[in-house]
């Protein structure tokens, strides 16, 4: 797949492969096939497949490769079409009975206009811009599309438009060229003074500074470090982070050994889970391409930075994205967390200092090493900079990946990039933040989505994960659906979690089947204040917030059950 011989030794070397992979993007006409899991799931593979049959038996000149998720995940299965000086076109809902039209519409250097969503003539991709073409000007424009229109791409800078299987592609898009130039010319010193002055914060939940957690693992004693990043995705609801390493593999690839090489560390872990078999397989073949350039292995471009990366999969056990619990885990032990501290940063895995953040937060680095720290910061709000990537799902009309600047509302997100509810129906609350986050009414809509701001309205940013409900969900339902999740994800170590949670479930059943009474309710707001204040990790520490904003802000549901029973 990869069209360079021989390991990259020079950034001279990294333009050749630009070349390359400009040349598989741009010269000659290219179907792409959305083909994540989400265009797989509605038949992008039996697309895909029969788009190969006509252009294999015809002997056509018309490349045809996977891309990843362009994030409109209720329009896939989706189709890029580019022919060389005109416009990308997105196409949308399309099958394998659309194959031959789209062929023979390329053949014409055209597109088949039934099927057109919009077109893009030139891509942002951060770290270079990627110039189409013009025409086709009957065709809507890509920020003339509502659901497009309000995002910013950051994260998903490349997710849709180049093929995550080849190594040519992503460097055709600036990629790796940050990788390269830290290592070739800047100090691990100098990448961790602009990760901190991006003010760039861990995209797993907590939202703690990355740079400065890069700095305290730098700094720590031991000569053997680590660097992890945790891939253990696993709310109900949310699909962030598999979307980002099934459509952009390079992107985690590249922040990574940046990491590593900040922090001084030549191990790099990324932890997932089995459920993610796609994923897993993208970076499987990402690694490897990345080890035949020469980008991982020893004596990186000839500086004497060294750097592997292996993958270690998870059983899918929710609890092990708390950090402790996740380093148990790598260990080969039960995945249950300890008090801390000490700190991974201090003793984390087989007892080295231990740096360990997710996904997004990795992939944000090469852009803010690429844009500069200013750039960066420019974006989002203040103490809050850069965008997020949520899956907006539930009972929503425009279901996918929302990438927006951090500060935007919540009205924004639903109403304007998801179109209200679905069917029509009204909106009546979102809950944000996993199955640890609370539930927010319409009426606080106009709350921002940020760390602070999510939390004063008794939920969280979590990783990313925005379930809405319409006006016919039973909230008291929603929060018994939670707590069941986190009672069978409990680790059991922890006698406030393990049996605080069960007794929730139990007393949220009895509401459920009309045998609640008045005494109940306050024995739920006792008990999950107990189980916050007590529990040893953040999955019991957080799992009563269902629970609490329901009562809090759904409290006459909870009564009506009552009543109904008595």
């Amino acid at each position: 797949m990869t069209g360079f011989v021989g390991p990259i030794e020079t950034p001279e070397d990294l333009s050749k492969v630009r070349e390359i992979g400009l040349s598989k993007l741009l010269n000659r006409p290219r179907i792409a096939v959305g083909l994540s899991t989400c265009g797989i799931a509605v038949g992008g593979e039996r697309l895909f497949a029969r788009l190969k049959e006509i252009i294999s038996s015809g002997g056509y000149n018309i490349a045809l490769v996977r891309v990843g998720c362009i994030g409109f995940c209720k329009e896939e299965p989706i189709v890029n079409i580019t022919i060389p000086g005109k416009p990308l076109v997105i196409l949308h809902q399309v099958s394998e009975n659309d194959a031959e039209a789209i062929v023979n519409a390329v053949l014409k250097g055209g597109v088949p206009d039934e099927k057109v969503l919009c077109k893009v003539s030139s891509w942002d991709h951060i770290t270079r811009t990627i110039i189409y073409g013009t025409g086709f000007e009957q065709i809507p424009d890509y920020h003339d599309i509502p659901f497009f229109s309000r995002q910013t791409k950051v994260i998903l800078r490349d997710a849709g438009f180049i093929n995550p299987e080849d190594i040519d592609e992503y460097i055709a898009v600036g990629g790796y060229q940050a990788f390269v130039s830290a290592v070739s010319s800047r100090t691990p010193e100098e990448v961790i003074d602009i990760v901190k002055q991006s003010d760039l914060r861990g995209r797993g939940g907590a939202g703690f500074p990355a740079g400065l957690k890069w700095e305290i693992t730098r700094e720590a004693k031991g000569h053997l470090k680590y660097i992890v990043c945790n891939a253990d995705e696993g709310d109900p609801g949310a699909y962030m982070n598999r979307n980002e390493m099934e459509s952009d593999p390079h992107m985690l690839i590249e922040g990574l050994l940046i990491g590593a090489y900040a922090i001084g560390t030549s191990d790099a872990l990324i932890y997932i889970r089995a459920e993610y078999p796609l994923a897993i397989e993208r970076l499987r073949k990402a690694i490897d391409q990345a080890r035949e350039y020469g980008l991982v292995g020893e004596n990186i471009l000839g500086t004497g930075f060294s750097c592997d990366i292996q993958l270690a999969t998870g059983a899918g056990a929710f609890v092990c994205g708390e950090s402790t619990a996740l380093a148990a885990s790598i260990e080969g032990k039960t995945g249950r967390p300890r008090p801390r501290p000490p700190r991974l940063t201090d003793k984390g895995i087989w007892g080295r200092p231990t740096d360990l953040n997710n996904v997004e937060t990795f992939c944000n680095v090469p852009v803010i090493l690429t844009r500069g720290a200013e750039w960066y910061r420019g974006i989002g709000a203040k103490g809050n900079t850069g965008t997020k990537v949520f899956s907006l799902v539930g009972k929503v009309e425009n279901v996918g990946m929302v990438e927006v600047p951090l500060g935007t509302t919540l009205d924004t997100i639903v109403s304007e990039i998801g179109n209200g509810g679905a069917g029509g129906k009204s909106v009546k609350a979102v809950q944000t933040g996993g199955p640890s986050g609370g539930c927010i009414p319409a009426r606080l809509f106009d709350t921002p989505v940020d760390f602070e701001h999510l939390n004063e309205a008794g939920s969280m940013m979590g990783s990313g994960g925005i379930v809405v409900m319409d006006e016919d969900t039973n909230m008291v339902d929603i929060a018994r659906y939670f707590i069941n999740f986190a009672t069978s994800e409990s680790c059991g170590k922890c006698v406030p979690c393990r049996e605080g949670l069960k007794h929730t479930l139990l007393i949220l059943n009895k509401v459920m089947a009309g045998k609640g009474t008045a005494a109940d309710l306050e024995m739920l707001e006792s008990l999950s204040d107990t189980i916050q204040a007590t529990s040893l990790c953040g999955l019991g520490q957080t799992a009563p917030n269902p629970v609490l904003t329901t009562l809090k802000y759904f409290r006459e549901e909870y009564e009506a059950l009552i009543s109904e029973g008595t």
